[in-house]
């Protein structure tokens, strides 16, 4: 017994040693990134400032930051308030971008790239609506490390000065718990912050870790030999993320994927040796000048290409499959087809007597004696293909009856009405009230009384309803994932098995088997068949970012995202309404289907954007890797984007099944025992037999079947599992498969800036990372 008791404390002690290693190395880890950042081998230090109040001093702000001792300020000729600092005392270099918290798309590209967010409070209200809803999206997106700065308020008296700070305070623990307030009014309250942003631990954001990524520092548009419209843009900028391969994508966020061609290593323009750039392992050893901050001057200087594109390697840009319209047609039979055919004709062949003259088409037809006792077989048999040839007449005039009658109920849901951007007259308001007052009513009438429609009077039920069937159980009832696929699922890209391959993925990224531009480097991408828009966009003075794209994300597939209402909107939304998506790195546009999220291998659909659950939307999209988080936006009348909802990605998956149920009602005319009579559900006896194996319910829980029809006119007996009161309601379920529409658009126009308010209602929400 003593010697096992040893083992047992070994093992002890063993495992005691292995997790101070671990705590060791985490440490190391954290120490390690912390040096690494804004150092001389590493990227420089990226801060966005974000003022989140109209009255919030940003100037102030940007010139106590460029008063520090022994640092080299640079003033960034590309973006307006940009600067950057250099201290090699401290061996820190530092790149300072301002935003205004109203350009919405500008704050949320910046945030995907940061190192850290200063955000600029007013000492009286903290932020204004702006601020509210730039915070709101930050949260959802992902927030990196941060800091709160607070800019004047020493024109106030001292006792309003307290005051002010208390009520700041309480504001900002709703939004920020455990945040520290910096005032920022004299040169050591600065430096402080600085170190602050330095030391602090940085927040990882999942999405963006994995993949290489980077802010234009300097652009170069290069047109190309066919058109003006389209060249070659030379992005200059600092490698982040993962080590960046000229042969894979990469996507210019709100603009598209393009391929690479070279990447090239200009000297460093924020080096801080000022002379010669030695002992690192990229070799650039070259001259940087002082004074060059262009960006295009250093391009011209000795520049060294780092590795240029292999064809054979190279991603492809391809998107979308090419469905063959020949796929699935019947092929040319084969020899020994043949030979089975005829040796069926030989078998069947029957030797009867014929008048002289006749051919043998019309000896086909005559009647040999001993068929004469089956001709009644075949005249059941002639009446069911004339049922059949019946069926299938009804079936095509129900197709164009169903085309004039379907808008009543379906293509309402998927039209996308364009509205007007102009918001000149009055009268165009009301009629936008009028459509929001119908909205509203249907939201309500769909949650009294939900997935009820009325039964048409001029179309048969088995004609308008043809493409729904019953189910006993829709929980239990099987339904193939593959059965009436829409023509759109032959264009998409389906994994075998998506979580193997997403495992697969991240897992080569933490074994760093890439080759290519490590993180840190300054390089130029030569970025191919860019339009000239996107150079436009740059001059302009909004940022430029970039992304490398892991294997299949540029190819079309169903992606899932769970989503939830956010509680500063609560205008109804329909299914299959166009709204605006940001996901991980990418925005688009589409028509997305809402479900319900449920364990289940059905999810019913939705027809709202409910405000009091959590619903998946599904639409058509480029493939991304989860995690990844989504904003909902919709787009006013005026231009500006509302946030309407935000939640994760949860799946690609194209085999998730939405069933779209429909509730016919009828009400009980006659009731006896366990039987009743039931009206208003048709009315048409061929309705009633048409949908008699389908069950029956009640809203106050008793099921049944259909008995048989009473009458012409729609009336029929239906026997339940117990006596029904005469208050109840007859429930009959249809269900059918629908997809999403292919509205996918990769081009969102800029959204007007936000109207600003001076105070703003703090929200609790919660952070995705």
């Amino acid at each position: 017994a003593q010697p096992r008791r040893r083992l047992r404390d070994l093992s002890r002690v063993d495992r005691r040693h292995q997790a101070l290693q671990l705590r060791r190395q985490r440490k190391e880890a954290v120490l390690a990134e912390k040096r690494s950042l804004g150092s001389r081998d590493g990227p420089p230090h990226l801060v966005v400032l974000v003022p989140l109040h109209s009255r919030a001093a940003a100037h102030d702000t940007l010139r106590l930051l460029q008063s520090q001792d022994s640092a080299v300020v640079r003033v960034d000729e590309g973006r307006a308030g940009g600067f950057a600092l250099l201290c090699p005392r401290l061996k820190q270099r530092w790149r300072f971008v301002t935003v205004q918290a109203g350009d919405l798309h500008a704050v949320l590209d910046l945030a995907k790239v940061a190192d850290s967010l200063l955000f600029i409070l007013d000492p009286a209200d903290g932020w204004d609506s702006a601020g509210e809803h730039c915070l709101s999206c930050l949260f959802t997106q992902g927030l990196p490390s941060y800091a709160l700065a607070v800019p004047g308020g020493t024109d106030l008296p001292p006792k309003k000065r307290v005051d002010a700070r208390k009520k700041l305070a309480k504001a900002i623990e709703k939004r920020f718990p455990e945040a520290k307030l910096f005032p920022l009014n004299t040169e050591q309250e600065s430096s402080l912050l600085l170190r602050h942003l330095a030391t602090q631990k940085q927040r990882h954001l999942a999405f963006r870790d994995r993949r290489a990524h980077l802010l234009a520092y300097a652009a170069e548009f290069v047109p190309g030999r066919e058109s003006d419209l389209v060249g070659t843009l030379k992005v200059s900028g600092f490698v982040r993320g993962q080590t960046l391969n000229v042969n894979s994508l990469v996507h210019i966020v709100g603009h598209g994927d393009f391929q690479m061609s070279q990447v090239d290593a200009p000297p460093d323009p924020l080096t801080l040796n000022p002379r010669v750039v030695k002992g690192q392992k990229r070799s650039q050893d070259m001259e940087v000048q002082d004074d060059s901050l262009n960006g295009t001057d250093e391009m011209e200087e000795d520049v060294k290409v780092l590795m240029k594109a292999d064809p054979n390697k190279q991603e492809s840009l391809q998107s979308e499959v090419v469905p063959d319209p020949m796929e699935g047609e019947q092929t040319w039979p084969t020899e020994e087809e043949l030979q089975e055919a005829e040796a069926s004709l030989k078998a069947n062949r029957r030797v009867v007597k014929v008048p002289k003259g006749t051919s043998k088409y019309q000896a086909a037809w005559i009647v040999d004696d001993g068929e004469e006792g089956d001709q009644e077989d075949d005249d059941d048999e002639d009446d069911d293909i004339d049922d059949d040839m019946m069926e299938e007449a009804v079936s095509q005039e129900g197709e164009s009856s169903e085309e004039e009658e379907e808008p009543a109920e379906e293509e309402c849901e998927t039209m996308t009405i364009s509205e007007c951007l102009r918001d000149d007259q009055y009268d165009e308001k009301v009629e936008e009230d009028e459509q929001m007052l119908e909205r509203y009513k249907q939201e309500r009438m769909d949650e009294m009384f939900p997935d009820e429609v009325d039964t048409p009077r001029d179309v048969p039920a088995r004609v308008r309803f043809q493409k729904y069937r019953g189910l006993k159980s829709f929980r239990t009832s099987p339904w193939d994932p593959k059965e009436n696929l829409p023509r759109d699922y032959a264009r998409i890209f389906q994994f075998q098995d998506f979580s193997r391959t997403r495992k697969h993925l991240f897992r080569q990224i933490e074994k760093e088997e890439t080759e290519g531009a490590s993180v840190g480097w300054y390089v130029t991408l030569h970025v191919c068949n860019v339009p000239v828009s996107v150079m436009e966009s740059f001059r302009e003075g909004k940022p430029l970012v970039l992304f490398s794209l892991l294997p299949h994300e540029q190819k079309m597939s169903v992606l899932n995202f769970l989503v939830r209402r956010h509680p500063s909107n609560s205008e109804p939304v329909r299914a299959k309404e166009e709204l605006i998506f940001h996901c991980g790195f990418r925005r688009f546009r589409a028509s997305p289907l809402f479900s319900q999220h449920t364990s289940a291998d059905k999810h019913k659909l939705e027809r709202f954007l409910r405000l009091d659950a959590a619903l998946v939307v599904t639409v058509y999209a480029p493939i991304t890797f989860p995690p990844a988080s989504v904003l909902l936006f919709k787009q006013r009348s005026n231009g500006m984007h509302d946030l309407i909802a935000t939640g994760s990605l949860l799946s690609v998956d194209p085999d998730r099944i939405v069933i779209k149920r429909l509730v016919l009602s009828g009400h009980p005319f006659k009731i006896f025992t366990k039987m009743a009579v039931v009206r208003y559900m048709f009315f048409n006896r061929e309705d009633v037999m048409w949908f008699k194996p389908v069950e029956l319910r009640t809203k106050w829980g008793r099921r049944g079947h259909i008995k048989e029809p009473l009458g012409t006119h729609g009336h029929m007996k239906c026997h339940f599992d117990g006596q029904l009161k005469s208050q109840d309601t007859v429930l009959l379920n249809l269900y059918k498969r629908v997809f999403p529409k292919w509205t996918y658009d990769p081009h969102v126009p800029e959204p007007v800036p936000w109207v600003r308010s001076e105070s703003a209602l703090p929200v609790q929400e919660v952070e995705m990372e």
